[in-house]
């Protein structure tokens, strides 16, 4: 399998002298092409720091992020910006729509901002749009249309440009539980029918039981890691409920 992240002893440190804190230990790890993992940990267990990292929006204090075969530590900050907008596709919590722009234009913003040829901006936009199911909302601007809509057409913005890597954060946070499994759905389509790889950051045990494998943060290291293989997503939602005991994180049964 084609590697497409790979972190190799990562640590992250906040503060000055005299009251510097670890957030990240020493965290090394790789995700293949076309994998769907989840990571997981309580509130201070780094694992927005290392999304953070692996993003390009914080650096890290030691250790080396390649994405593609890219060491993206060593690139400079204005190589950083163009690097993120032509590898990394973003869902967000709160969608980060444009009120402003239409459905279809809030997903073609990233190919304009890409320099796309304009002729091949409007077939990719519907072709990710049939992609997704919300061909026929594309003219309506993000307060006409639902929260699991809305986080649909986050997820086409997030493919359209064909990134090497797609960062969800707390994707479901902001949605009700029925657009929260349709959310999750999409993006498991998009990992089994487009090969879209995904790394998800969540606390929530039912999105994490969508990945394929989950890694366990605790205190700025990697705890454990469980892989879903043939288990059904039932299955392997218990075992993320006996991980998430072990490290001592309160659940609720949502099966």
């Amino acid at each position: 399998m084609k590697l497409v992240l790979q972190l190799e002893h990562i640590q992250k440190y906040y503060g000055n002298e005299g009251n510097i804190t670890q957030a990240i230990k020493d965290i090394s790890f790789s995700v293949g092409q076309g994998e769907f993992l989840g990571i997981m940990g309580a509130s201070g267990s780094g694992k927005t720091t290392l999304l953070n990292c692996i993003s390009t929006i914080d650096t890290v204090s030691a250790g080396h992020i390649y994405l593609d075969g890219t060491a993206v530590t060593d690139l400079k900050p204005k190589q950083l910006a163009r690097f993120r907008r032509e590898n990394l596709g973003f869902i967000f919590q709160d969608f980060n729509l444009l009120d402003t722009l239409t459905l279809e234009e809030n997903i073609s913003l990233a190919l304009t901002i890409n320099k796309t040829p304009l002729e091949k901006i409007g077939p990719r936009v519907q072709e990710i749009a049939a992609s997704l199911n919300i061909t026929d909302i594309l003219s309506k601007y993000p307060y006409q249309v639902s929260g699991g809509q809305k986080q649909r057409c986050a997820c086409a913005r997030a493919l359209v440009c064909d990134p090497k890597l797609i960062l969800a954060d707390e994707p479901t946070g902001a949605l009700d539980s029925h657009s929260s499994q349709m959310l999750l759905s999409t993006m498991q389509s998009i990992n089994d029918r487009l090969g879209a790889t995904i790394l998800m950051v969540t606390h929530d045990a039912f999105s994490a039981s969508y990945a394929g494998r989950i890694l366990f943060l605790k205190d700025g290291e990697i705890f454990t890691e469980i892989h879903r293989g043939n288990d059904t997503r039932k299955t392997f939602y218990d075992k993320v409920l006996n991980v998430l005991t072990m490290l001592g994180g309160g659940h609720n049964d949502v099966f």
